[in-house]
């Protein structure tokens, strides 16, 4: 199994990629990519999937020479300019390999037992996690927010990004489609309704962070951040 994390957007409301925002004196990548290590992932089955300008600064800025996983350049059409308003096609973001893949999203702050629940639960098909109401104490949104696939039956990944494609052409969609409506897809469940009892809920402080605001909702701040 190989994990990708996801780093392949742009956000043109921060100064610079919101994945290299700070988190007790380390990035969200080199976070995603400790807890998944500490979770028994060898680095060579890292891979971080990265737009053009966060791959060069991975390639260039010594502070990252460590990291130690392969970073590679995305073809990815989604675009934000601002919070929740997206162009673009949000299934730009999955692999062609045909092969097993857990997708990470890259803007997530993940607790230590987040990882460990996408690490060990099985599938032979297609996986979800994400958070559900009634949510935790220390959780910072009033909203469910995605998490992570774990593809194991890439076909059907394929079959799926397909139709939510399609659907999307033909204007079934409420909004540009993301993460919650390809599960739907997946699913054959109602579009553009959620269900909140189909997937693998994860319930703690695990948050992806929308605006430069959010990062401080967590402990530490950035300078990357834009004022």
């Amino acid at each position: 199994m190989k994990y990708y994390i996801m780093c392949g957007g742009v956000y043109h409301y921060w100064k610079y990629p919101k994945q290299l925002s700070m988190i007790n004196d380390e990035t969200l990548i080199e976070r995603t990519v400790r807890l998944l290590t500490e979770n028994g992932i060898p680095k060579y089955n890292i891979m971080i999937s990265a737009n053009k300008q966060l791959k060069e600064i991975l390639d260039t800025d010594p502070r990252f020479k460590d990291l130690g996983v392969f970073v590679f350049t995305k073809s990815n059409t989604y675009d934000v300019t601002e919070p929740n308003v997206f162009t673009g096609l949000w299934t730009d973001c999955f692999s062609k390999r045909l092969e097993p893949i857990t997708y990470l999203f890259g803007d997530v702050v993940y607790s230590p037992e987040a990882i460990k629940t996408i690490v060990e639960t099985k599938t032979d098909d297609i996986e979800f996690f994400a958070s559900a109401p009634p949510f935790a104490s220390n959780y910072c949104k009033e909203w469910a927010e995605p998490f992570a696939f774990k593809v194991v039956d890439f076909w059907h990944l394929r079959d799926a990004r397909i139709q939510t494609e399609l659907l999307h052409y033909h204007g079934a969609f409420n909004r540009q489609p993301i993460a919650w409506e390809f599960w739907q897809v997946v699913k054959k469940t109602e579009i553009n309704r959620i269900d909140y009892t189909n997937y693998t809920v994860i319930n703690d402080y695990t948050c992806d962070i929308d605006t430069p605001e959010d990062i401080y909702k967590f402990e530490g701040g950035s300078e990357w951040l834009t004022t």
